[in-house]
């Protein structure tokens, strides 16, 4: 363990399972202070407080007050956020585009890009007052290729987090204040469990060139680097960690 991350405070958004646990370890494994947030996976964070001495909050972070009031909390309790990852996201459901819903096209860019724009203002002001911070966001493949079968609404979602990084990154650079973002492709997670057949993640992995499916720690392992020294001068950037899917 380096000793660079010992006593900055690191805040995961949908830190309680699958890539925001993977994030949430390493962060901590780095002596880091960890903060998280999740919403609905209670029991996983009592188990990851526990494991890594990380500490969760419950908030909703499509709501409009929510992200302000998970930011004061992390002040109290664990101090001033050096680093946002924000994480939080999901698919919510597969659809066909003509069957999907106003609602369902609403909720997949709340949970996905709104999190993502309330959490990032809730943050910047005292990053700003310090002249330093790193933001990492988290897309997918999915914004870049438009998502596997019946996900338009969540690779569009995914799409706009690219464009987002970027145009903040170049706002709040000159401030201090790094953005960049990493872009998983198929991750062994209960994401897949819940939205993928086993056939489908079968033909994802023959078509991927390391043959085999990420996991949260491949994907957690360029979260830390955005967020360390030797990433200084990277901003703008989204990092692929798919295993070179879709490059070709």
């Amino acid at each position: 363990m380096s000793k660079e991350f010992e006593n900055r405070v690191v805040l995961v958004t949908g830190g309680a399972s699958g890539i925001g646990r993977g994030i949430v370890e390493a962060f901590a494994a780095e002596g880091a202070r960890v903060a998280f947030s999740y919403l609905t996976s209670e029991v996983e964070a009592r188990n990851i407080e526990q494991e890594t001495g990380a500490i969760g909050f419950k908030s909703d972070l499509t709501r409009p007050d929510a992200a302000r009031e998970l930011v004061a909390q992390v002040n109290e309790r664990v101090g001033a956020i050096d680093t946002l990852v924000a994480n939080t996201g999901g698919l919510i459901a597969r659809s066909p585009f003509l069957d999907c819903s106003l609602e369902l096209w609403n909720e997949c860019f709340a949970l996905n890009v709104t999190s993502t724009f309330l959490s990032c203002q809730a943050v910047l002001p005292a990053m700003i007052a310090a002249g330093r911070g790193t933001i990492i966001t988290i897309s997918s493949l999915a914004g870049h290729n438009g998502g596997g079968l019946n996900a338009v609404h969540y690779g569009t979602a995914k799409g706009a987090l690219i464009t987002f990084t970027k145009g903040l990154a170049r706002e709040v650079g000159p401030l201090g204040i790094r953005v960049n973002g990493v872009a998983p492709g198929l991750i062994g997670t209960r994401f897949h469990d819940v939205h993928s057949t086993a056939e489908s993640r079968k033909a994802t992995v023959d078509q991927t060139p390391l043959r085999r499916e990420g996991t949260p720690a491949d994907v957690a392992g360029a979260v830390v680097f955005l967020a360390s020294d030797k990433a200084a001068f990277l901003a703008a950037e989204t990092i692929e960690v798919n295993g070179g899917l879709g490059l070709f």
